[in-house]
């Protein structure tokens, strides 16, 4: 793939085991309803030996790609984002889809999976600035699980036990088959029109009983029940299903952390400008003598985030695209100080994470395009 061959082969690394580990560290279900992300263009069965890391897909960047044989481009703002209704050679868009493809350049995005993923966009971004202790401005919400407590006679423990794991039960984070057990005494006394598997009609039976807990997803609710009911041995098993708490999850947009050393809002600013290096610069509201130690940062465009970061109390909020009249009105009601750092300036510390991430788990040579994108770079004070 590529006009050149830029590097040797590294192996049998293919499109697809590129989009296999990048998947796996920005799962696509993190992405927002209405983005866009994956494979754009490419065959995933053809080897990938060189990957460019970038956060616009822009004709410069092609045309570096180009020269330097690259043979896929890992972007995190994508090329077909809003509806097209063609790809033809003399649109904009469609000019880039053609000579991506003329030059078997594979073209992969991840966006806002990127952003709410751990690490992701702002963990790169908050690093950079010297944040720590970090957690997400707006979490993703943990999925909703119930625990399953059920009353196995001891001999059934693992017939039970294994097929509720079948239906999916017992996963806790990376691990499987989880659960808990306690043996005790069970009673019961079958009536005139039951079955029993143990006892008699009409008797009180006392049986040597497990009770087994575990956890499994809400959603799998009656997938769960019909395994239970059907592995169980009693005509009608005792269990109970209990709602947990519905909690955040550790990944999610932006990320809020402490800084070091305390800091004023002037001297923050001129450092995230000096280790951004926003071609337009880095602006800057509030007070400039005000002393910083917590900070929230979203790589991007944030300002829709300014409510949510005004409820955490933090000293000051940096991110991109801050509007007028929503960062007056944030100011005006004692928010945090509030910093615009552009919005190439605060996703591009993510490309070289992602680019260290596909050198060290496939071995391709990964490298970062890095020269703005940034549709804005001129700056001027007069």
């Amino acid at each position: 793939m590529g006009e050149s061959a830029g590097q040797s082969a590294v192996g049998s690394v293919t499109v697809g085991d590129v989009v296999g580990v990048v998947e796996a560290a920005y799962p696509p279900a993190l992405a927002a309803s209405w983005d866009e992300v994956g494979l754009v263009c490419g065959d995933r069965a053809e080897q990938v030996r060189t990957v460019r890391v970038c956060v616009d897909v822009t004709d410069e960047v092609v045309d570096a790609a180009v020269a330097d044989g690259i043979d896929l481009i890992l972007a995190h703002h994508p090329l077909l984002l809003r509806g097209v209704t063609t790809v033809a050679a003399d649109t904009g868009k469609g000019r880039i889809i053609h000579r991506l493809i003329r030059n078997g350049i594979a073209l992969l995005t991840a966006h806002t999976n990127a952003d709410s993923a751990r690490p992701g966009v702002s963990d790169a971004l908050a690093d950079l600035l010297g944040l720590v202790d970090t957690v997400p401005i707006d979490p993703v919400p943990v999925t909703p699980m119930d625990k399953w407590v059920v009353m196995v006679p001891e001999g059934n423990v693992e017939q039970v036990s294994e097929a509720m794991f079948a239906a999916g039960a017992g996963t806790i984070g990376e691990y499987r088959d989880c659960s808990w057990s306690v043996v005790g005494t069970g009673q019961f006394e079958p009536l005139e029109n039951a079955a029993p598997t143990i006892g008699e009609i009409g008797m009180r039976t006392h049986v040597d009983e497990a009770r087994v807990e575990m956890v499994a997803s809400r959603g799998i609710r009656r997938r769960v029940l019909a395994a239970l009911r059907a592995a169980h041995p009693y005509e009608e098993p005792a269990f109970d299903v209990l709602e947990l708490a519905d909690l955040d999850s550790v990944v999610g947009i932006g990320r809020a952390g402490t800084l070091a050393e305390p800091v004023t809002l002037a001297e923050f600013t001129r450092r995230a400008a000096s280790l951004l290096g926003t071609p337009a610069g880095v602006r800057a509201a509030g007070d400039p003598d005000r002393l910083l130690r917590t900070v929230a940062v979203c790589g991007g465009s944030g300002d829709s985030y300014l409510d949510t970061v005004g409820r955490l109390g933090v000293d000051a909020y940096l991110t991109a695209d801050l509007r007028h009249h929503p960062a007056d009105e944030a100011l005006r009601i004692g928010g945090p100080a509030l910093i615009d750092a552009g919005h190439w300036a605060t996703e591009f510390p993510w490309c070289a994470h992602a680019a260290a991430l596909l050198a060290d788990q496939l071995g391709v040579v990964a490298t970062v395009h890095d020269q703005p994108t940034d549709p804005f770079r001129i700056h001027s004070t007069g």
